[in-house]
């Protein structure tokens, strides 16, 4: 909070600018030029929210990034700006007006909500993370539409707004929390406030959480962006019990259908690899039928079909062999083929990727993707190429 203080001062500014693109490999030769002009200080700050900004970049782009605020966890656990722009057209598009932005951090989601036409209260309990967010909003010229409040989230009267969000810190002294009432709040406080809101509600969780914790009354969506999968939301008064994988950009949604669990099947001419939002969504069985395929192995989402049909939802692959796991056997035939580019996939399998290039030494002008899995149980190496 002290650190932003001083940068937010005419001559912070100035400073900021000054080493916006400085090589962290010369930080500690400009730190010590700048001290002999500006207190040592100011400069670890300004050095510091640099390097801060560089990290951002990928998350928020270089422009916003630029003139951003961040603190070493705001940058961790902000939502890339891709995801928080989908999530507030969602909202928007439900008619939303007015926001309550619970655990708002450094203000991403708040800046994406604002961005959408949409009034915000942003709330958080952590001084340094609340300036950095109200900093935000001044230096985005969003501060009309986002009020940002120091304050308890559970302690706050949400009753004038049309929607929450909330965000949950899911990440404690000891890292990653994987149970949601662990979470700060805990997950079943964020329900509540979602069931009292007006209009609708979005909470965002992790990725990882089981099906059977998702509430019946709320919609569930897990998001990629560019394949990555990003966060899983819950959504209320939009589609109670509907789940759907979203996948960015786009977006592109696939809507679950209730299909059972598709059969398991010899392997195709092709195999179709899901995008991780349909796999944490249990989609896979919805994919399976978009292209006429089964399933490699009961417990492995690859789907393997005999005719090449495009989906957005799976990256196809045309296999030319299959063959039971053998090191030597997949040496000699990538040997054969003269292939020096190698891509190994995995599921089902203990071979760790870099260890099987290790020992294959793939050498050669051609390239082939070797999928490391199971068929029917027995462990299996699939070789082909991008469809």
């Amino acid at each position: 909070m002290n650190d932003l203080a001083l940068l937010l001062t005419p001559e912070g500014r100035a400073l900021l600018d000054e080493v916006r693109d400085t090589d962290p490999a010369r930080e500690l030769a400009v730190a010590t030029r700048l001290r002999r002009e500006h207190p040592a200080e100011l400069v670890s700050a300004a050095l510091g929210q640099a390097r801060l900004r560089q990290r951002a970049v990928v998350k928020f782009g270089a422009e916003d990034a630029g003139r951003m605020f961040f603190t070493p966890n705001g940058v961790e656990q902000s939502t890339r700006a891709s995801v928080a722009a989908y999530r507030a057209r969602r909202l928007a598009e439900s008619g939303v007006t007015s926001v309550a932005d619970l655990c708002c951090g450094i203000g991403g989601d708040a800046i994406a909500l604002a961005r959408a036409g949409i009034r915000v209260l942003a709330v958080d309990r952590d001084p340094a993370t609340a300036a950095a967010a109200r900093a935000n909003a001044e230096a985005l010229g969003l501060a009309g539409l986002i009020e940002v409040r120091e304050a308890d989230v559970t302690e706050v009267d949400t009753a004038g707004y049309d929607a929450v969000f909330v965000d949950p810190a899911r990440r404690g002294g000891r890292g990653r929390i994987f149970d949601p009432e662990a979470y700060s709040p805990p997950l079943s406080w964020a329900v509540s406030a979602a069931r009292r809101a007006p209009r609708a509600a979005a909470l965002k969780i992790a990725p990882g959480i089981p099906h059977e914790a998702v509430p019946e009354d709320a919609e569930a969506e897990w998001i990629s962006d560019g394949g990555d999968v990003k966060e899983a939301v819950l959504w209320f008064g939009t589609e109670p019990g509907a789940v759907r994988a979203t996948l960015l950009p786009g977006p592109r949604t696939l809507l679950s259908r209730g299909l059972p669990d598709p059969a398991v099947r010899p392997p195709g001419r092709y195999l179709y690899e899901p995008d991780g939002a349909v796999i944490r969504a249990h989609l896979v069985a919805e994919v399976a039928d978009e292209v006429g395929g089964g399933l490699l192995d009961a417990t492995i989402a690859y789907v393997t079909a005999d005719a090449l049909r495009p989906t957005p939802y799976a990256t196809a692959y045309e296999i030319t062999d299959h063959l039971p796991f053998n090191v030597k056997k997949l040496k000699a035939l990538l040997r054969e083929r003269q292939v020096g580019s190698l891509t190994v996939k995995k599921r089902g399998s203990a071979v760790e990727p870099e260890e099987l290039r290790r020992k294959v030494k793939p050498q050669g002008p051609h390239s082939a993707t070797v999928f490391l899995t199971r068929v029917a149980g027995a462990p299996a190496m699939l070789i082909g190429h991008p469809a």
